[in-house]
């Protein structure tokens, strides 16, 4: 079943909407205004297009009666900030565009070769890490059985982890035109 949205709190709308439409280039499709339940503020409820009919929404939150939230959803909780993150559907020959967008937009990127798929790994204005996935190979029926063998075991054997290229927005040069 797939997604209508995952919603998180954001601090700074303005950066948040940049990173969304600029660096993932999503589209803002409805905003939603209305009162607090407490009456004594408004929030906005902002959605944009991820594709294939699903949405990434944000809560601007202006009421006193409600904290400024932290909105990192790993470190927030004393997690690595790769624990919690949101992973988008990509291609492969999709990722170099990606990556040169990411740090264009001065977000450093890095890309790992997971084996059955390549991510390149961002992170947005609210601490939240992002992910651009795409399969390099489909999976199987001895990646099923690994599974199901190993997703319960007590003490499964640790694969060697894989190695992942960094890309620092500083050092960035744009891409030939």
């Amino acid at each position: 079943m797939a997604f209508h949205h995952v919603a998180f709190a954001t601090n700074d709308l303005v950066a948040t909407h940049a990173f969304y439409t600029e660096a993932m280039g999503f589209n803002v499709v409805k905003v939603v205004a209305a009162p607090t339940p407490s009456g004594q503020g408004w929030a906005k409820h902002v959605f944009y297009d991820t594709g294939n009919g699903e949405m990434i929404a944000f809560w601007d939150i202006h009421d006193p009666t409600i904290p400024k939230a932290e909105t990192a959803i790993s470190t927030a909780l004393g997690l690595p900030e790769w624990v919690n993150h949101l992973a988008f559907d990509a291609a492969v020959d999709d990722l170099p565009a990606i990556r040169e967008r990411w740090l264009r937009n001065g977000h450093d990127v890095v890309q790992v070769d997971h084996g059955f798929c390549i991510s390149a790994y961002a992170n947005d204005p609210n601490g939240i890490l992002v992910e651009f996935c795409a399969d390099s190979r489909p999976l199987n029926a001895d990646d099923r059985s690994h599974a199901e063998r190993t997703v319960l075991d007590p003490a499964p054997e640790l694969e060697v982890p894989p190695s992942a290229d960094f890309f620092l927005a500083r050092d960035h040069q744009p891409a030939p035109a």
